[in-house]
């Protein structure tokens, strides 16, 4: 329904009635502020491309590639791999202020980390393994929610399969 290329618009207009009323629809990444909170989500498709070059990092550790977005103050530092971006004026993928959250989830592991006071959410999913997943031999944390105090960011995972 929108493009593939990063940075992603909301959901067009055409789609949008198919939600409640009290659905807010943003681009991809966006940042939003929940008491005063600031999250930034980012669906996280260059996970993809970091994990090729950073030594160590795997699908099972999500928590390792956001730490380097944070690190390189960018969600997608690596240009010409699997991740299409789009050529704007103004790069959107680049963190311009330090957010309290980053949010995450492409790979559907559930994962939280904090990095000099940033936490770190990637959500896992709700579905088993898809053949996709199989394939790229990425095992998903399905059924695994994480709810964070915003207050004091703390959180705690909740594990719907046990």
């Amino acid at each position: 329904a929108v493009r593939g290329a990063e940075p992603q618009p909301a959901l067009p207009e055409e789609f949008r009635t198919k939600f409640p009323s009290n659905v807010t629809f943003v681009e991809n990444p966006s940042v939003v502020s929940i008491q005063s909170v600031s999250t930034l989500m980012y669906h996280g498709r260059s996970i993809d491309d970091l994990i090729k070059f950073i030594p160590g990092a795997s699908y099972e550790h999500p928590g390792d590639i956001m730490k380097v977005m944070l690190q390189r103050r960018h969600l997608s530092p690596i240009y010409g791999q699997r991740t299409p971006l789009l050529s704007t004026e103004t790069d959107n993928l680049v963190i311009r202020k330090v957010p309290d959250i980053l949010h995450t989830g492409h790979v559907h592991i559930s994962e939280v980390i904090t990095y000099r006071n940033v936490l770190g959410v990637n959500a896992g999913t709700w579905q088993s393994q898809t053949s996709f997943q199989k394939q790229m031999n990425i095992t998903p944390t399905p059924a695994e929610a994480v709810v964070v105090d915003l207050s004091t960011l703390s959180y705690e995972k909740y594990c719907f399969m046990k």
